[in-house]
């Protein structure tokens, strides 16, 4: 089956979560966020913030990890799959943190390329701090920036979500991918 990749990208907290949320509850497969599960395992070996004390070492896994997600698309039942983030966004907050990385982050952003992406910019009105966002509003802007240059500079065209209740955020989103 040829599965579409559908990335729904952003800065943290712009609802992509909670939108990805809604579309598993209409009944769509859903790939969620990889940092969580990064940021979580770092706390179990007695790192707080692995992104701020070794954002390297935090990127190598979340590209891993979403390497592994797009590799599981192949083989899903579905001829449509939705992602929290994809593997550009790995760059992207490379770029934000202005660190360097190896070329085969670009390599890889290159070789695995999605059908679409969704961007949720920064909404100041629902956007929170949780127990694995350590950015403010401001560093999310700035975020948010890095993740559509990134897009961009690979060639992607992106299409911004507006603002709006999760409902109809996931019906604008299916919208245009011509399935309502």
């Amino acid at each position: 089956m040829n599965t579409k990749r559908i990335v729904i990208t952003g800065g943290p907290g712009t609802g992509k979560t909670s939108l990805i949320n809604e579309l598993k509850n209409r009944g769509f497969i859903c790939f969620d966020e990889v940092s969580r599960d990064v940021i979580l395992e770092a706390r179990k070996e007695g790192v707080e913030q692995l992104f701020l004390t070794n954002p390297l070492l935090f990127s190598e896994r979340l590209l891993k990890g979403r390497q592994l997600q797009f590799k599981a698309a192949e083989t899903a039942t579905s001829s449509l799959i939705f992602l929290d983030r994809g593997i550009p966004d790995v760059l992207a907050y490379m770029e934000y943190a202005n660190e360097t990385y190896p070329q085969h982050f670009i390599e890889t952003s290159k070789n695995h390329r999605y059908d679409a992406i969704f961007v949720l910019a920064p909404w100041e009105t629902i956007f929170e701090s949780d127990n694995e966002r350590y950015e403010n509003f401001q560093q999310a802007e700035k975020i948010h920036e890095h993740l559509l240059a990134t897009y961009k500079k690979l060639n992607y065209d992106l299409t911004d979500v507006p603002f709006d209740s999760i409902e109809n955020r996931a019906n604008f989103l299916l919208e245009k991918l011509n399935l309502r």
